[in-house]
């Protein structure tokens, strides 16, 4: 896949609202993602920054604006028809089916669009799934699933990956290793949009940053700014 990191915009949200019930999660969040990027969200527990994704995939109550997704407009369009658009969604509960191997957990999403990585691409990647492919799902260890997570979508051929937490609870060698995974994912042009908790984990691979506050993006800045957001940091994260 070539890298197409050239500044057009992939992914657009223009005041989006979002409601589960009668909860008014989002209130008017504004974002752009360009292709290529990792753009990674900050913020607190309960910041907003789940439903964001969610809200991207249409997998929330109801939610109100403008998403545009490669040039389309998405806000009204049912989950099955989003995710035809291109996007990979590695939840932070994961998703893998203890009952079934690793590879045929691996195997299980259908493409959404041309250009997935072959199974042998994403096993050079990921060495341990290919080591422990016949392996129950419910066998293999943490870092094991969320590396399977990650390589489920790309099997699917998305163009955008959308990534919740996936450091989270996992041994700091396992953490090294989804980092340089993303770094390769980036270099192949695809688009990443995490939400992290782990700023140290998501500070280095990110080109740019927003930052969430009570379902808004309070704050959106370039990695190159950084070294100056300490004391934005610090309010909003307590990092």
């Amino acid at each position: 896949m070539a890298d197409d990191r050239d500044g057009r915009e992939f992914l657009r949200l223009t005041d989006v609202h979002a409601f589960y019930g009668e909860s008014h999660i989002l209130h008017g969040v504004d974002m752009q993602v360009n292709r290529g990027e990792v753009v990674t969200l900050l913020g607190r527990n309960g910041a907003g920054r789940t439903t964001t994704l969610k809200s991207i995939l249409g997998l929330v109550g109801k939610r109100t604006g403008s998403i545009m997704i490669n040039g389309r407009e998405s806000v009204a369009l049912p989950p099955h028809r989003i995710t035809r658009l291109g996007i990979g969604y590695c939840p932070e509960e994961r998703g893998i089916f203890a009952s079934l191997t690793c590879e045929e957990n691996l195997l299980l999403p259908p493409p959404v669009a041309s250009g997935g990585m072959s199974v042998d691409e994403i096993y050079a990647m990921f060495p341990n799934l290919k080591e422990r492919r016949a392996s129950p799902g419910m066998r293999l260890s943490g870092g094991e699933q969320q590396m399977l997570a990650v390589a489920r979508i790309l099997r699917t051929g998305a163009k955008l990956l959308l990534l919740d937490e996936i450091s989270e609870g996992l041994a700091p060698v396992i953490v090294q290793a989804l980092a340089h995974t993303i770094r390769r994912l980036r270099e192949k042009g695809l688009t990443i949009v995490m939400v992290e908790q782990n700023f140290r984990f998501a500070a280095p691979l990110a080109d740019r940053f927003y930052v969430m506050e009570r379902g808004r993006i309070v704050e959106g800045f370039a990695a190159a700014e950084l070294p100056s957001k300490t004391e934005l940091l610090h309010e909003y994260l307590g990092v």
